[in-house]
């Protein structure tokens, strides 16, 4: 069981939430979806065709694994290692959110947070997701930018966490983290000195061990589940 919080204190109080785009906002199947097309354009340029069945496994791997690269497992098993960076960025062309991907608890859940915390957007993203995030009007609700394309650092790379800090001009231990990914959200944030709430859909593993689970000081199943839980975190009864 994840680490239950103790009573209440001004140290427990958060004054930011940091929210992953891919997984707790959108859909990942939009990456799935842009990586296994770019692996099948470039397999058939070399003759070679990718069975769809055999990349979701490869991708179900990844998942639960919760540490190694999709995009060099996938090269691996159908193109070769060398193609990893040119999968990568074919498939970054047809990376994209459509307003469908939107999860429904997503606004909802913006609208019971804002005002009682401040918002952050932490996520390896392009900067062009920004223009989906105020399409669908996610935008409203977030403070604070820290786009990986912008930031010039990655999850789990402790910078782009603390440029959301210095942003809000909160310290980590008032901070939390809510994302899918225990390799780059969870310990990235950790690492910091973040809690962290583990949104258990998308890139999450199909079947999360017990000890995946207990990872995260809190591990929820959809973003409606976030504002008690974050209630948790500080204590609350």
């Amino acid at each position: 069981m994840p680490p239950q919080p103790h009573p209440g204190s001004e140290n427990d109080r958060i004054e930011l939430v940091l929210l992953d785009v891919g997984g707790p906002i959108y859909d990942d199947k939009a990456y799935r979806d842009a990586l296994l097309r770019a692996a099948r354009e470039l397999a058939a340029e070399d003759g070679r065709s990718v069975d769809e069945a055999e990349f979701q496994q490869v991708y179900d791997e990844r998942r639960q694994a919760q540490g190694g690269s999709l995009r060099t497992a996938v090269a691996e098993r159908f193109l070769t290692a060398q193609d990893r960076q040119r999968l990568s960025d074919r498939a970054e062309r047809y990376w994209e959110y459509l307003p469908s991907a939107l999860h429904a608890d997503v606004l909802p859940t913006l609208r019971e947070l804002a005002g009682r915390y401040k918002l952050a957007v932490v996520a390896n993203q392009r900067a062009v997701v920004v223009d989906a995030l105020r399409r669908d009007g996610v935008a409203d609700f977030i403070d604070i930018w820290a786009v990986s394309e912008v930031v010039g650092a990655e999850k789990p790379d402790p910078r782009i966490f603390q440029h959301a800090l210095r942003e809000a001009g909160v310290e980590p231990k008032n901070a939390v983290h809510v994302g899918n990914r225990l390799d780059t959200d969870v310990r990235g944030a950790h690492q910091v000195g973040l809690r962290t709430v583990w949104v258990v859909r998308g890139e999450a593993p199909p079947e999360p061990t017990p000890e995946q689970l207990a990872e995260p000081d809190v591990a929820v199943f959809s973003l409606a589940e976030l504002p008690t839980a974050l209630e948790r975190l500080q204590g609350a009864e």
